[in-house]
């Protein structure tokens, strides 16, 4: 593999990072005068901590990664976006994604003047490694995998992650919003073993956090410094912090939430299944459903009209008449099933 130095943008590399105030001093101190802050309506008039240590010190536990190789960000698409500004020359590198997929990626490439290759996946959903290395040339600097895969629902197989991971010559973004919900299909305890894999994850999915914003991303120390040198300067406010502080020692219910969930899942599988105007349901290892309809759209404007919102998803790439349907309560999903009843 290219080394990392190789693979930034020399404007990147030699770039000298804004130095804020609370990167100069840490640690306890009687007065601050340091910051022109508010000395007033404390503790919401202090700047938060810019590298987040108590809250890395939480996740490293967690996740049992160094602190060291984390990055915690506004969602995952913070990293996303950083990520293709590290490394892509506008108007000259690319980036691979696969097709289908979550929809960020693209954004983030059309922002930054970055090409965005597609490479299908397979009718099962799985990678084709050959069309993805064959679509690679020198100036590919970052492939970006989804596992489990949005919309589809899958878990890409391991085997063909390694195997981009031995060939390719740049960076491989796994993303795994959905991992809490395909216990050991993680790459994070191969992290060590490849220092171009970066892998993200986010509390918005099985956490029940998406409402402020904390995601992660997980890399060498060398790729988690560049993310520190580029990243705004207090890019997680204090009320994230301290609430993500707080949510993280319900351990035990999320493992509950999870649970409940994939049974949940499981039970809506097989109850769509006796419906006629379903075709097929995907597998899924996320807390969604992908389903293939006669009459996608039809169903979908009679769920709004019940109250009901699921995801039409016809007009993707190897989905098309296919809805999105999160996982509910169980009570939420009896809603969903008492009115798809009423068609029959």
């Amino acid at each position: 593999m290219t080394t990392i130095k190789n693979l930034l943008r020399k404007n990147i590399s030699n770039l000298h990072p804004y130095s804020s105030a609370r990167d100069e001093f840490t640690g306890e101190a009687m007065v601050f005068l340091d910051a022109n802050e508010n000395p007033f309506n404390e503790p919401y008039n202090r700047y938060p901590d810019p590298l987040q240590k108590k809250l890395k010190e939480k996740v490293a536990e967690l996740k049992n990664i160094p602190a060291e190789n984390i990055f915690l960000g506004n969602g995952s698409d913070e990293p996303i976006d950083l990520l293709i500004r590290a490394f892509c020359e506008p108007g000259t590198d690319n980036i691979i994604t696969i097709d289908p997929t979550y929809g960020m990626y693209q954004v983030a490439a059309d922002i930054s003047g970055v090409e965005l290759r597609k490479v299908a996946l397979t009718t099962d959903f799985q990678l084709d490694t050959d069309a993805i290395l064959q679509a690679t040339d020198t100036n590919t600097k970052l492939i970006f995998l989804c596992s489990p895969n949005n919309p589809t629902g899958n878990s890409l197989e391991k085997e063909a992650i390694l195997r981009l991971l031995n060939h390719f010559k740049g960076i491989v973004i796994l993303d795994e919003a959905y991992t809490d919900f395909a216990p050991g299909k993680s790459l994070l305890p191969d992290l060590e073993s490849f220092s171009n894999l970066i892998i993200l994850q986010t509390f918005s999915k099985a956490w029940g956090m998406a409402g402020i914003r904390l995601g992660m991303a997980f890399a060498s120390t060398e790729i988690i410094e560049i993310l520190n040198k580029i990243k705004y300067p207090y890019n997680l406010n204090v009320l994230t912090q301290q609430k993500a502080l707080e949510l993280l020692n319900n351990k035990e219910t999320v493992k509950e939430w999870i649970k409940l969930l994939i049974a949940e899942r499981e039970k809506m599988a097989e109850q769509l299944k006796e419906f006629p105007f379903v075709v097929k349901i995907y597998p899924s290892d996320a807390n969604f459903l992908l389903i293939k309809m006669h009459d996608a759209k039809g169903i979908y404007n009679y769920l709004v009209e019940k109250g009901i919102i699921v995801r039409d998803r016809s007009s993707v790439h190897l989905c098309d008449n296919s809805l999105r349907i999160t996982i509910g309560t169980p009570e939420e999903n009896n809603k969903l099933t008492e009115a798809l009843n009423e068609l029959i």
